[in-house]
Parts: C-alpha cells; structure tokens; sequence
C-alpha cells in the first residue's frame, strides 16, 4: 500500500515521523512516496507546487499531509501546466486541494475525559465544503481605497457537499445533519447553499435535518454541543467552526482532517506548522496521527483504523501520557511511542 507523504513546515517532519510510526504498528505493507511540497518543491523544481509532485500526488491517490506555512498578506500562487494553462490560488494549501479537484474537508472533534471539561461528551463532524465560497480567491483593488472579494456559490458544489454529509451520516450511524448558513442576510449565496441542501435532504428520510444560521450555531456548539451531531459548512464557516470546536475540546492537537476527491484524498491535521516550537520534540502529533486514523479507513482498513483512534485517545485520556500542549510532559517520540505500543496491544 503506497502512502504519500508531504512533510510540510515546522514542526511537519516531526509528526509525520510520529504518525508514520503509529501506522506502520498496525503491521499494514504500508510504503511511502515522499512528494516535494513548498521548500523541498522549490529546492529541486523552482516551485511550490510544481506539476511533478501534483502528478505524484494523483498517482499515489491517498496522501498524508504535514502542515505548511502560509504567511500573512502572502501565499497567492501561480500553477502553469502542461498545456500553457494557468490558475491563481489564495494560498499553497489552497492550490494542492483545487489542482487535485477535492471537494470536502470533514473534520471530526471529539472530547477527551480529562483535558476537554464539559466538553468531553463533544462528537461532532465539520463538513467543509472547499471548491468555493470567498476562500476561491477572487478578490481585487477598486482604485486604492476599496478591497474587493467575490462570495461564489454553484448548485453543483452545494448539492456535493450536501450529499457527502448525508452519506456520510448514513454509513457512519450519525442521526443528525445541519446546514449552517447566513441565508438571512445573503438569500442568493447561502441561500442556494441551504435550498441545495433542503432539496438533497428529501433523498434521505432515514437522517434528521435541520439548519442554523452561523452565529447562532458557533453559541449552539459553545452552550449546547451534543445537540450537534454532522454539520455541512460553507469553506470559510467549516473553516472558522472546526477551530472552535478544537478549542472547545481543548486544543488544535485534537483537530483531525480529510480532503476527499473522487480521485485523490489528502488527509491532514487542521492546525498549522507552529515553527516556534519546530525542533524542540514536544509537538503534539496526535491530529496527524487521528488523520492517518482517518486514512486507514478511507482505504478500507477501518478495523486498523479504529485501532490508532482508540489508542490515541486511550494514551491521553487513560493512560494520561500527553505533550506540553495539553498539559503533559511527554514529548513526541515518548507519545508516540506510547500509541504505537497500544496499537499493538489492541491488535
């Protein structure tokens, strides 16, 4: 089983050594394609994202993804490609999901006895859709005073993202799927994204349905979460949600990912590359490690899968054994270590 791996910025190599560990415990023939993004794409082709590693990226199909660094008021990026073809992308993270036509970031946030307080009963599901939305990156000057940026909404990626969330609750014993909007104040974006929803919603009478306006659903997750179960977000929306659940469990460490395509998938942690602790050995790898979790059964290892989750948890909940950023001593390698011996254990 050929692995992808990008091993991103800061403390990206640390991490992805930790979860390729945690992976390879569960005696899976897994191997790794080690694809040059961002300063290694620089370093051997001149570019961030040259069409090389994009290439690997679909050959390969299933990716780990390690975080990278995106300045403030930088990261647009140029991708040319074979037939003199160009796109302009808001950012490198941005790039490799559009160049691999990924549609759907699903971010679980689950609760931990110990360390997430009133929130440790948290099991909820963000699912970002991520092919529009303000994140597609069309903005502008008009003169030098006024900053524009374009909201854009199609029928076709509302309904897909919408769809993916139903099925999703459906093969994985959820009840319950929410559409967050603002539909009240922007009735033609939103309000589409909510019609698309409504409509895709009656091909699935088995899973409740209902929907939140934004503000009201960000109070909904911080006052009454378990009243959440599977919620289908806009890109910026999922994208700003999925960090407040992490901080209500207790920390981005706990804030797995996905970027599934029809074609390719790209799993990755939601926080970034956190250079300033980079190379100290006390980064929390367990996002990246729930994301291989993740990963394990999008390819139809779920049993394995199921394992690393329950392992990781077990070590920081349990077991008590956790990296300074959730209030342990552990470092890295001891915490991964630990997981790693777990899984064997529960194999």
């Amino acid at each position: 089983m050929k692995i992808g791996i990008i091993r991103g910025n800061g403390i990206g190599p640390e991490i992805v050594k930790a979860t390729q560990e945690i992976l390879l415990a569960t005696g899976l023939p897994l191997e790794w394609e080690y694809i040059p993004i961002a300063d290694e794409g620089i370093e051997i082709y001149g570019h961030p994202l040259p069409q090389e590693s994009v290439k690997m990226l679909r050959d390969v199909k299933v990716t780990i993804k390690a975080p990278l660094i995106v300045n403030k008021l930088e990261g647009r990026l140029v991708c040319v490609h074979g037939d003199g073809s160009e796109h302009i992308y808001p950012s490198l993270n941005n790039a490799i999901r559009r160049e691999l036509g990924l549609f759907i970031n699903p971010r679980p946030s689950r609760g931990l006895k110990g360390v997430s307080g009133r929130y440790e009963t948290v099991d909820m599901v963000i699912m970002r859709e991520i092919t529009m939305d303000v994140y597609y990156g069309v903005e502008y000057m008009i003169g030098d005073d006024v900053a524009q940026c374009i909201k854009l909404t199609t029928r076709q990626g509302s309904e897909t993202a919408a769809r993916y969330s139903f099925e999703y609750a459906r093969n994985n014993g959820r009840k319950l799927v929410s559409c967050i909007h603002k539909a009240n104040v922007m009735g033609m974006t939103d309000g589409m994204f909510l019609k698309c929803f409504r409509k895709v919603a009656e091909e699935y009478p088995d899973i409740e349905s209902n929907d939140y306006m934004v503000d009201a659903a960000c109070y909904m997750m911080a006052k009454n979460p378990e009243k959440l179960d599977v919620l289908c977000t806009p890109n910026q929306y999922g994208d700003i949600m999925s960090d407040l659940a992490a901080g209500l469990v207790g920390s981005m460490g706990l804030a797995p990912g996905a970027n599934i395509g029809s074609a390719a998938a790209v799993f990755e942690a939601s926080h970034g590359a956190a250079p300033d602790i980079a190379g100290k050995g006390i980064a929390n790898p367990a996002a990246l490690i729930l994301s291989g979790a993740l990963m394990l059964r999008h390819i139809g290892k779920v049993k394995e899968g199921k394992i690393v989750e329950d392992a990781t948890y077990e070590v920081m909940g349990k077991d008590g054994i956790r990296t300074p950023e959730l209030g342990g001593t552990a470092t890295t390698a001891q915490f991964s270590e630990a997981v790693a011996k777990k899984v064997q254990s529960m194999l």
